[in-house]
């Protein structure tokens, strides 16, 4: 006797697609008739699903986790996992696996932005229908149906980035506070800035501003804090007749040599280079 009724479709990519796309591996939905755990380990593949009704199981990272209607999953395969439909309350499931060269380290990025991955957005319409345009354009099979699949699972990455923090308890007043720190080091790129000065100036701990500012704006304090200076540094290359060394003390670096090596590390060229190309 079945345990589910399903419709998917497994796709195999063409060697375009592998080597420049995100690409669909399996897409589809099943509603569960009968317990049957699902098991999978040390698969090149990252699995998103919603949980559409009912509830169950997720054994992940030994842990086991009771998942409900409206929960959202993201996993990177490579880690054991297993996921089990109750007996009482049968679930529906709606799913996609996928890859690209970039996923893994995509993946530790949004792991390392404190992502969770395992969230409930309070509205899933939104996963439901990048889902169902996926499995539809694999059903399609033209000669776009793999440049547009690349699009919706950017749509959904997109969403797995923006969706979790609807909700989140403190995220506006977080958002708030970040916001002005952002706005100082916009304007304060060519001072010496350091956490310890944030942390007093914006009454907020330096744990919780590093943490919550990656999270928020996708790199470190320090990170934007170089790209910041970097940008204005390029502006007056372009747009001035200073000097380097000028350059580099208006934009906030210690010395001409530092602000030459990191500029050659980000840009691929010296400053002299990138301000005779441009």
């Amino acid at each position: 006797m079945a345990s589910s009724q399903s419709n998917r479709i497994i796709a195999t990519p063409s060697a375009f697609a592998r080597d420049h796309y995100l690409f669909v591996q399996e897409v589809g939905s099943l509603q569960s008739l009968s317990p049957h755990i699902s098991r999978r380990d040390n698969l090149s593949s990252f699995l998103f699903f919603v949980v559409t009704s009912g509830s169950g199981t997720l054994h992940y990272r030994g842990e086991k986790r009771t998942l409900v209607a409206g929960d959202c999953i993201f996993l990177n395969c490579r880690e054991p996992y297993a996921h089990e439909s109750s007996l009482e309350h049968p679930w529906e499931l709606s799913w996609v696996h996928f890859y690209g060269k970039q996923m893994d380290d995509f993946y530790k990025n949004y792991i390392d932005q404190n992502r969770e991955q395992l969230f409930h957005p309070g509205e899933i319409s939104e996963f439901l229908d990048i889902l169902n345009a996926i499995y539809e354009a694999q059903s399609r099979q033209d000669s776009c149906t793999e440049i547009s699949c690349h699009k919706y699972l950017t749509d959904l990455l997109f969403l797995l980035f923006t969706r979790q923090e609807m909700g989140t308890p403190g995220t506006d007043s977080t958002r708030g506070k970040l916001s002005q720190v952002r706005s100082y080091l916009d304007a304060s790129y060519a001072k010496n800035i350091s956490l310890d000065e944030l942390s007093s100036l914006f009454f907020i701990s330096k744990f919780h501003l590093s943490r919550e500012f990656k999270r928020i704006y996708g790199v470190t304090v320090g990170s934007y804090l170089l790209q910041k200076r970097l940008s204005e540094a390029k502006n007056l290359l372009r747009f001035s007749q200073d000097a380097v060394d000028t350059i580099s003390r208006r934009c906030g670096f210690s010395d001409a040599g530092y602000f030459i090596k990191v500029f050659k590390k980000s840009e691929g060229m010296t400053p002299h280079q990138y301000r005779r190309k441009w």
